[in-house]
């Protein structure tokens, strides 16, 4: 590969700009006017959006979106790539999406399309009686009304037919049809007034979209009858049901009424059913239950018809569990110890399902104790404590010493029992608590493992529940309070969060029901200093000096006890820290090739050492490439391409003089670079632009580009970027073609001064119903499938009104690319189709870049011309960058589509006689004729054939 390339240093810097351009399988896209596009696509398809922009330094790009509808939340799902790809897109993640570009320069760029989701689904039918006259069944003298409903987007068309007859409003007097006034949208309701016997019969409702986005009709049939009714249901259970752990539970449901048949749900209140259940036919099983699945099941019949029938059982699974006791000494005396003579009492509760079913007994050493004047057996009232029985001892004796046994038990049977031993004895005294000597303050390292103590005494030993008592902050495990049986918190891999006051606190359960114990221990976790920054890489040229600082930000102990700097392991300089500053600093003085390299400052105190890394070189910055146009190109001979290749330099002046750039290109997809330096005699100035130009491209390859600084350090940062040929963006006409077949259009856009748009479409899909007598029945080539473009003149359109499609800009390519001195000749052809009997305009505009007045249309043709497709083409002589402009105007009525297809410029001159090939004919040469011709500067007369 040969490059020829001249260098040039301009200044330029660019405020971002930004399109959107959309691919993928968009149904439609249009142009709203005062608002936004809007691109229209069938659920399942997929959604492609690409976000072009200019600028320099290349802008970032970020597309975001807002949700389409009122109802919804605000999302924001960020996507910082050119292209959104959505595949299989839902109706729920239709909205306006926003492409947003920004470089530092001025204000960011931000363009925006609606997308909107097309779907619709199989229409259901409910039937309902009116209320008065609701009864088991529909017999003679009774109103029905059958709704139909299907969800859509657009808004969905009903129709209605009974049997093969289709049913309007007035056809018949036992039937209307209306929508109901607390709705919005079609007809979908459909009356009966006092049935007669022609009314029991299969209706249909038909929901249609009207084929937009090819979407097909959907139909529901329902069968009315004199037997139709709404469901009705009986379960085969008892309510409620209770069972023990482990049982199987079937539930049977069956249908005592309803046609046609109702359907059977099972529905539970625990938002599901459990995930081992069965269901089949009417009958839920739950085989081996447990507690986690008890609850409200329902079953659920509906046919459609009324209301659906719902009949509920209650599950409840019986357990027992968390069994707890307290002592509380005699509350007539202020003592918490317990003595001969006074009264005690013993309280012990459980947490029972089914609570009724929940029976205690207590025991005295073993042996079963009875209620007596001494004695006193109580259990408390379930609606102020639940599950807890009492054992008042009136006028302690030395005899009734011993261990007393509260037993829990379920009447059903089935559940183990609970028993709770306490022990009453001159040794049950209440507890205390005290923190060990030397455990409070505790110090830790940041990641040990600690072990917080409080010294618990007392009989029995009660529970220590420990807590934050410094601030309302959760435990390590996240809860606010954490038990401990022996007294002790540990806590593995302490953190600095961590640090503070804990406080350890008797719990009032399985032990004396007094006022509770506590103490406080101080928890202090050191850790290495947290310093800055972590990592810097530090820029510099030869011979100038290079400061760096190492800043501690916190630490403790918070006194620093040194600091050492090295240089790849090597000791540079050491010291202790000055106690009056937050920092340290390194100076090279003047920097050397031996001074490039990673420095390291380690700042150490008692719990270990923070480090701030330095990575000095000399390396230069990357190129940043100029994004002035989309992929800008210029030709340099026929099928041979050229690139103009512009960038900056990133803070050219930080480093070295840059001596050079290696520039690197390859094919895409090929393995092996050509590499070639261009040198740079001067130094370059940050914003300066810098040009090369590449030949001896071969079209159609796309390049990657590689672009990287030298110094006397040797090779900087590179810079990668994409040279993609694509002949509709930024086009060369020697080999230009647009059939529409892609949803870009070839970059056309819509002009948004005229009155209406172009309508891309294809014969396939277009709907002919309302204009039969106009249009293509194919594109240029035949086909249904294909693509066109075509003015839709139906209402609201009315006569003289304008639509304009804009070419993008064709770039004149000089041989010399200095200047024009010989303008060439270029052809731009095109297949028209106007047929009709109010067929209006074609225009055909030249507009130059710069260009401030409007030239009458290089070429205009009106009326009908037939019920075919014919060739035009002009020749032109620009001067400048040019766009064709091609603008259709409504004729006098509805039949007067105009249609072209088959874009192409050429740059071959046009000569006198012109070659026109007719769909299925042969070559022929015809003289211009039948045009209506304007003369201009840049404009030759036009032929067609007739």
């Amino acid at each position: 590969m040969v490059w020829a390339f001249s260098f040039f240093l301009f200044s330029s810097a660019a405020p971002p700009t930004v399109r959107i351009i959309h691919s993928g399988h968009a149904c439609n896209v249009e142009e709203e006017r005062h608002t936004e596009r809007v691109y229209t696509i069938r659920e399942g398809e997929t959604l492609e959006l690409t976000c072009l922009v200019t600028g320099h330094p290349r802008p970032q790009i970020r597309w975001t979106k807002t949700a389409g509808s009122v109802s919804d939340r605000f999302q924001d799902s960020s996507v910082f790539n050119e292209t959104l790809h959505i595949a299989k897109i839902l109706r729920t993640q239709g909205g306006r999406y926003y492409c947003k570009a920004e470089n530092g320069l001025g204000s960011p760029a931000i363009k925006s399309i609606r997308v909107d989701v097309y779907y619709l689904d199989d229409p259901v039918v409910t039937v309902h009686q009116s209320i008065g006259e609701a009864k088991e069944q529909f017999y003679y003298e009774r109103t029905v009304f059958l709704r139909c409903v299907a969800n859509s987007n657009p808004p969905v068309r009903y129709s209605w037919h009974r049997g093969r007859e289709v049913l309007t409003q007035g056809s018949d007097k036992g039937v209307e049809i209306y929508e109901p006034f607390f709705t919005q949208g079609e007809t979908k309701i459909l009356k009966l007034k006092n049935l007669r016997p022609q009314d029991y019969a299969n209706y249909s409702c038909i929901a249609s979209v009207r084929n937009v986005c090819g979407i097909p009709d959907r139909s529901v049939i329902f069968r009315l009858t004199n037997k139709t009714a709404s469901p009705s249901i009986k379960l085969l259970v008892e309510d409620p049901i209770v069972v023990n752990p482990g049982q199987t539970v079937s539930l049977v449901c069956i249908t005592t009424g309803g046609e046609p048949p109702p359907t059977l749900t099972w529905v539970s209140s625990n938002d599901s059913l459990p995930q081992r259940s069965v269901v089949k036919g009417g009958t839920l099983t739950l085989p081996a239950i447990s507690s986690d699945e008890a609850g409200v099941y329902s079953c659920v019949a509906s046919n459609n018809v009324g209301n659906p029938a719902k009949k509920s059982t209650t599950i409840v699974v019986r357990a027992l569990k968390k069994g707890r006791f307290w002592i509380t000494p005699d509350p007539y005396h202020n003592d918490d110890n317990i003595q001969i003579g006074r009264e005690v009492k013993i309280s012990c509760q459980v947490e029972a399902t089914p609570p009724e079913e929940l029976t205690f007994s207590w025991l005295k050493n073993g042996r079963a104790l009875r209620s007596s004047e001494r004695m006193v057996i109580t259990q408390t009232d379930p609606d102020i404590s639940p599950g807890t029985t009492n054992l008042d001892i009136i006028d302690l004796k030395f005899t009734d010493f011993g261990t007393y046994t509260c037993v829990a038990a379920l009447k059903g049977g089935g559940i183990p029992e609970i028993s709770i031993d306490v022990n009453i004895s001159s040794t049950t005294v209440p507890p205390n608590l005290t923190v060990p000597r030397g455990k409070s303050p505790l110090v830790a390292r940041e990641g040990d493992t600690v072990e917080l103590e409080c010294l618990v005494s007392g009989k029995p030993k009660p529970i220590i529940l420990w807590s934050r008592a410094d601030k309302e902050a959760p435990m390590p495990d996240g809860s606010m309070q954490m038990e401990s049986y022996d007294g002790v918190l540990r806590i593995v891999n302490v953190s600095r969060e961590m640090t503070g006051s804990y406080r350890c606190q008797t719990s009032q359960y399985n032990g004396f029901n007094v006022k509770p114990r506590e103490a406080v221990v101080e928890l202090i976790v050191q850790y290495p200093p947290t310093v800055e920054p972590v990592y810097m890489e530090m820029r510099q040229g030869l011979g100038r000096p290079v400061v760096m600082t190492c800043r501690v930000l916190r630490a403790h102990p918070s006194r620093v006890l040194r600091f050492e700097w090295l240089l790849s392991n090597r000791l540079l300089h050491a010291g202790a820290f000055d106690a009056q500053r937050d920092e340290t600093e390194y100076t090279i003085r003047s920097l050397n090739r031996d001074g490039w390299g990673e420095y390291t400052c380690n700042v150490i105190n008692e719990a270990g050492a923070g480090k701030c890394t330095f990575q000095v070189t000399g390396k230069a910055y990357p190129p940043e490439f100029y994004y002035d146009t989309y992929s800008p190109l210029w030709q340099n001979r026929p099928r041979v391409y050229g690139f103009k290749l512009q960038w900056t330099q990133m803070n050219p002046n930080a480093v070295d003089r840059i001596v050079a750039y290696r520039l690197g290109i390859r094919q895409m997809g090929l393995q092996r670079w050509w590499e070639q330096e261009i040198p740079v005699d001067v130094a370059i100035n940050k914003g300066e632009l810098m040009t090369h130009n590449l030949t001896e491209l071969i079209k159609p390859e796309s390049y990657e580009v590689r672009l990287t600084p030298i110094t006397r350090f040797g090779e900087g940062d590179s810079t990668i970027r994409i040279v993609t040929y694509s002949a509709p963006i930024n086009p060369h006409l020697r080999e230009f073609h647009c059939s529409f077949e892609e949803e870009p259009i070839c970059m056309f856009t819509q002009d948004k001064n005229d009155d209406f748009d172009w309508t891309r479409h294809s014969a396939a899909t277009r709907d002919t119903k309302y204009t039969p007598n106009t249009g293509p029945s194919a594109d240029r080539s035949g086909s249904k499938q294909g693509f066109y473009m075509y003015i839709e003149t139906s209402r609201p359109r009315k006569e003289g009104d304008q639509a304009r499609l804009v070419s993008p800009f064709f770039n004149v390519a000089p041989k010399n690319p200095y200047g024009i001195t010989n303008p060439p000749a270029y052809c731009f052809g095109f297949f028209y189709h106007m047929y009709g009997k109010h067929i209006g305009t074609l225009n055909a505009f030249l507009k130059q870049k710069g260009q401030t007045t409007s030239e009458g249309p290089a070429w205009s043709l009106s009326g009908n011309q037939g019920e075919r497709w014919k060739q035009a083409k002009v020749s032109i002589h620009p001067t400048a960058s040019f766009q064709v402009v091609l603008e259709g105007i409504r004729g006098p009525g509805i039949e007067g589509d105009i249609a072209i297809d088959d874009l192409r410029a050429l740059t071959t001159p046009l000569p006198d006689q012109v070659e026109i090939q007719e769909r299925g004919s042969n070559l022929r040469q015809l003289p211009a004729f039948n045009y209506h011709l304007v003369g201009g500067k840049n404009t030759v007369a036009l032929a067609t054939v007739l």
